[in-house]
């Protein structure tokens, strides 16, 4: 999934008890602490070029970055001790599993699989890419739909 959807779905469904950025936040991080890092080195090394890069140019402290935050067992595990402190912020951080699960299938294993709980075991799921038309327009659709909804509900 792209990371403008996930920040998306994360404020749409976690951010409406008073930390909607939280949620946002939350919702996009798996992605900032890997692809984000990355864009940021190739930026500073003047290497950048739009578009997915190429695997086999990605360093390996990358790919380990992108499997620590896009498992369960890291993200559930952070929740519960935010979650013995402040209950909402705790909520707002569910945006990070949810992000977690709209990765799972629509990554294909040749590109990023999403290992869901990694570093326990390394199972992943050969997805469907979220750029194929069949994915894309049911997510946008979605996330309106959730936002339509956020707003009719509205106190």
């Amino acid at each position: 999934m792209d990371t403008f959807s996930h920040g998306l779905w994360g404020k749409g469904l976690f951010g409406y008890r008073g930390h909607g950025k939280l949620a946002i936040l939350f919702g996009i991080m798996p992605d900032l602490c890997s692809f984000g890092l990355l864009g940021l080195i190739q930026i500073f090394s003047n290497d950048f070029s739009p578009g997915p890069p190429k695997i086999d140019i990605i360093p390996k402290w990358i790919i380990f970055n992108y499997d620590i935050t896009h498992s369960f067992v890291t993200a559930f595990a952070s929740i519960l001790v935010v979650s013995r402190f402040n209950k909402n912020v705790a909520f707002a951080m569910l945006a990070w599993p949810f992000h977690i699960l709209l990765d799972f299938p629509f990554h294909s294993k040749e590109y990023f699989p999403t290992k869901l709980f990694y570093p326990i075991t390394h199972f992943s799921f050969d997805g469907i890419p979220w750029s194929n038309p069949e994915v894309w327009f049911p997510n946008i659709s979605g996330i309106i739909i959730l936002f339509i909804y956020r707003y009719k509900t509205r106190k």
